[in-house]
């Protein structure tokens, strides 16, 4: 089955504002609170940065009860067979899932129930257009791997766990799709295994944040405040529009957590 550029070409996304309670969300190490009214310029930003990519955006509003409900993509995956609905490996967290069932339904989209204890976070999930490759790490553990695993071969994908370094928190913060055969990464990963058969771009050293980019479309998201990475990627032909998201990073979150892409026919 052909699946060319399933990994970055999109129609629509799916977005949730910040909300009020994310000024206490979740953070490995504590870097500062969050600005609540800075955060919702960034948001606005990137919403606009995806529209201009030729998405959709649908936004749904606030989830007070889940601080890190703007986090989206944690729970849940897109691929054309329907909505994969996973388990965060946080307990502050696990009750997003269920949250957002009915409001994807709402969209007419087909909805696959997570089926499993064991948990899996979305930013621990990065599909190419051969395989599917899910980070092992502190949010994702076996179990929820091998769930996921047994559900897409049966819609005919190959699926790879990877061994995330302990010091990453989710294996995208730390690597991301540029096209159909190139992959970036940071030294911290660009070794892999995972990665072979891939041409692979080292993010340079000082600049590892970067990693946590989107391809979406023909253009290429990624953080402000990183000019060696952008040069880079100018240089390599990529279309590079830079997003701030100073106060996602404070809470370890990036462009690829804020938004469930996915292209729709018709």
């Amino acid at each position: 089955m052909s699946r060319q550029g399933i990994s970055y070409r999109f129609t629509h996304a799916v977005t949730r504002k910040p909300s009020h309670s994310v000024v206490r969300g979740l953070r490995a190490i504590d870097r500062g609170t969050p600005d609540f009214e800075i955060f919702e310029t960034e948001h606005r930003l990137y919403l606009a940065a995806l529209r201009h990519a030729g998405l959709k955006v649908t936004t749904l509003e606030t989830c007070e009860e889940f601080p890190d409900s703007v986090f989206i993509e944690d729970a849940a995956l897109c691929l054309p067979e329907g909505v994969v609905m996973l388990r965060p490996g946080t307990p502050s967290r696990t009750g997003e899932s269920a949250q957002l069932v009915p409001e994807l339904a709402a969209m007419g989209l087909h909805i696959h129930p997570h089926g499993s204890d064991g948990y899996i976070d979305g930013g621990d999930i990065l599909v190419t257009d051969s395989a599917v490759l899910a980070g092992l790490s502190n949010r994702t553990d076996r179990a929820g791997f091998e769930w996921l695993k047994a559900l897409l071969q049966s819609w005919d994908y190959k699926v790879m766990a990877v061994e995330t370094p302990q010091q990453v928190l989710h294996f995208k913060s730390d690597c991301c799709v540029l096209d159909s055969s190139t992959i970036m990464a940071t030294s911290r990963l660009a070794g892999k295994a995972c990665f072979s058969g891939f041409r692979v771009l080292t993010v340079p050293s000082g600049e590892e944040p970067a990693a946590n980019s989107i391809r979406v479309n023909d253009s290429l998201l990624i953080p402000d405040g990183f000019p060696e990475t952008a040069e880079m990627l100018v240089r390599e032909g990529y279309s590079v529009v830079t997003v701030p998201v100073s106060q996602a990073s404070l809470l370890d979150g990036g462009l690829s957590c804020m938004s469930l892409r996915f292209r729709r026919c018709g």
